[in-house]
């Protein structure tokens, strides 16, 4: 694959991943409006490798606190910290992974990867975004998860599964209209993508694993370190922005990139 093809899908991947303007609608775009080739899915599944090790690097602290209390919680027991957001944790992935395979089983997924549709994704839920945003209250703390609320977020994790919903802005948008304060919530939904990736990646790893040869585990290998460090740089970025600066950057983005894709789709 060339390697200009690589850099642009990890650079993509990687800064977009976590940001509230949809990673995935992105890569759709990226042979839509470009006239490249496909990037294909084991590089799509390598740059989601890449910012996985990338979020779990930043909140290491938090994950290794989960880990600690998924081995407790294997046990019956949510008596400590770790239990409880593992508890919360899995229940917030739920959702999503009985969407998407509902979606992927009845090929839905394949229909809804156009330009249109990611264009009127991209304005409806970035000004859902922008409302949620300015009208959510900032009273709770990330250490103050419920299961109500993992439920609650899990439920809108799952309509990310629209291309160029994005995945963290859904989250995002239900934990500031569930009352979070930006930084806190921006946490949350980090988190929540740690076991949404894994479940992902580990579907579609198991259907490119069949066909991946050494010359895709090479370029699969330089995507996901491209795209480890442009995330880690990207969340990094995002995280000390969200302690004095709004969602409303991100918001302006999506409408514009909005009408500018559906100006594309229907002339």
């Amino acid at each position: 694959m060339p390697l200009l093809t690589l850099v642009l899908a990890a650079l993509i991947q990687g800064i977009t991943e976590f940001l509230p303007v949809s990673s995935s609608g992105h890569l759709i775009l990226l042979p839509a409006l470009t006239g490249m080739d496909d990037q294909g899915q084991v590089i799509d599944v390598a740059v989601h490798v890449g910012t996985l090790f990338a979020v779990i690097l930043y909140f290491w602290s938090d994950v290794r606190i989960a880990l600690g209390g998924l081995f407790r919680l294997m046990r019956g027991k949510i008596d400590t910290k770790g239990a409880f957001l593992a508890l919360c944790l899995i229940l917030a992935t739920i959702p999503v992974i009985i969407v998407g395979l509902i979606l992927k089983l009845t090929g839905i997924d394949m229909m809804l990867r156009s330009v249109a549709v990611i264009g009127w994704t991209m304005i409806i839920f970035g000004i859902v975004l922008y409302w949620a945003d300015q009208t959510g209250k900032t009273e709770r703390t990330a250490d103050q998860w419920s299961i109500k609320h993992a439920v609650t977020m899990g439920l809108w994790q799952a309509i990310s599964l629209i291309p160029g919903t994005s995945r963290s802005g859904i989250t995002i948008t239900a934990a500031r209209q569930l009352g979070y304060k930006r930084e806190d919530g921006a946490k949350i939904a980090m988190l929540m993508s740690i076991p949404t990736i894994i479940a992902a990646g580990t579907l579609a790893g198991v259907e490119v694993a069949a066909t991946a040869n050494v010359q895709a585990a090479k370029d699969g290998a330089i995507a996901a370190i491209l795209a480890f460090f442009a995330a880690l740089l990207s969340l990094s970025l995002m995280m000390r922005l969200l302690k004095s600066v709004s969602f409303t950057p991100y918001v302006i983005y999506r409408v514009i990139l909005g009408v500018v894709l559906l100006w594309i789709a229907y002339t």
